[in-house]
Order: C-alpha cells, then sequence, then structure tokens
C-alpha cells in the first residue's frame, strides 16, 4: 500500500506543472479521490498509518524580502566568547540550563512557529522575546539557551536545519533589543524531543517551537 501510495502521490506532484499532461492528472486525481472515498472521513489517519504525516493541503506562508534577510541577521552577530561546559570556564554545559518556573515561567514562555518557517508570525511571541529581553538586560548574571525544536516530519538532518534557524532568528531578536550576545546561546535539538507525542496537527503545531532555558550565575 505504501509504495502504490507514493507512486501516486509523486506522480501528481511531478504532473501537476505539466500542461501537456492534463488528461494524465486527471486520471490520478481521480484515482486519489476514489481511494479516499474508500476510506471515507479518515484520510488523514490512513495516510499517516502509511507513513504520510501532514495534510496535504496544509496552508503555507511565504516568506516576505524582510524575512529573508532576517533569516541571515545572526550571521552578522558574533558567537558567545565562552562556550558552555568548557574546561575551565565559568558556565556549565547547556543542559545544565534549566526551565524557568514559578513566575519566570510567565516571562520565558515556548514560542510556536508554522510549518517549514522560523519566522515568528503572531505578535503574541513577539511579545514573549520583548519580555525575555528586557528580563535579561536587567539581570546580568542570567545566561540563557534558546533551543530549536520542530515537529516530527521532514528527515532529522532537515529539521536538525530547521530548529538551527528557528534558534538562531530568536537569538537575533535578543541581541536587536539589546541582550548582550555573549549571554545567549543557541541550539537545535531538531525533532528529537517533541512536547507531545501524538501524529496530528495539534501535536505538530505544539513541538514546532523554541524554548528557552536559563542558568543564573
Amino acid at each position: 500500500m505504501k509504495a502504490y501510495l507514493t507512486t501516486l502521490l509523486l506522480s501528481l506532484a511531478l504532473l501537476s506543472g505539466c500542461s501537456h499532461n492534463s488528461e494524465t492528472i486527471s486520471a490520478l486525481r481521480s484515482k486519489w479521490e476514489e481511494l479516499k472515498g474508500l476510506w471515507g472521513d479518515d484520510t488523514d489517519g490512513m495516510l499517516a498509518s502509511e507513513g504520510f504525516y501532514g495534510p496535504l493541503d496544509e496552508e503555507f506562508i511565504p516568506l516576505e524580502e524582510n524575512d529573508l534577510q532576517m533569516q541571515f541577521a545572526d550571521a552578522a552577530i558574533p558567537q558567545p566568547r565562552e562556550i558552555p561546559g568548557a574546561p575551565g570556564g565559568s558556565l556549565p554545559a547547556l543542559n545544565q540550563f534549566k526551565r524557568a518556573f514559578a513566575d519566570l515561567a510567565q516571562v520565558f514562555q515556548n514560542v510556536h512557529f508554522n510549518t517549514d518557517d522560523h519566522v515568528i508570525r503572531r505578535p503574541e511571541y513577539i511579545q514573549v522575546v520583548d519580555r525575555a529581553a528586557a528580563y535579561l538586560k536587567k539581570h546580568s548574571n542570567v545566561y540563557v539557551s534558546v533551543d530549536g525544536h520542530c515537529d516530527e516530519r521532514g528527515s532529522e538532518s532537515y529539521n536538525l536545519a530547521l530548529g538551527t534557524r528557528r534558534a538562531n532568528y530568536v537569538r537575533s531578536l535578543l541581541v536587536q533589543r539589546g541582550v548582550n550576545p555573549n549571554k545567549i546561546h543557541s541550539i537545535s535539538h531538531g525533532k528529537e524531543q517533541p512536547l507531545d507525542v501524538a501524529h496530528n496537527p495539534s501535536s505538530w503545531a505544539r513541538n514546532r517551537r523554541v524554548e528557552f532555558r536559563i542558568y543564573e550565575k
């Protein structure tokens, strides 16, 4: 079944841009609709059971020019001088940074992203970055790890790269707001540390995130 689905979906994807294959495309789409009719309302569930995670028509928000410029903003920001966990250093390893709790949990909240995106699209998450930046500027003894995470779809290498872009994007926003770049470390966990292990859109939305972990020196 999986091989047949793969062939059908790839054929639709490859032929959809070819005007002279309109009859072939129509035949493939008819077969797809026929299969959907056999599966009933659980098309997404059947696809997931065969390893095809994600709605086929999920909305994608294209990057704008200013977003593309922002993508490379972190390249101009020097990396922290001190490496966490380095022998003789004053900072512990990043895995010893801790999630904020109590009142600070309202400051260092998770920031979430759209599918295949590393740019913050919702104003409430910009406000999270603003609050985190304000706190870090007032407390020079606090260091932060900005951790990029992804949902389960896509390869391990792709998600590690996407998690890096998400972490670096948030890091660049903090620096733009006046936080000392030597206090901010970024790391990508790709898809290896999900908050929600279910295979559905709401779970994926929770897992597409940046988390903050802090260390008070």
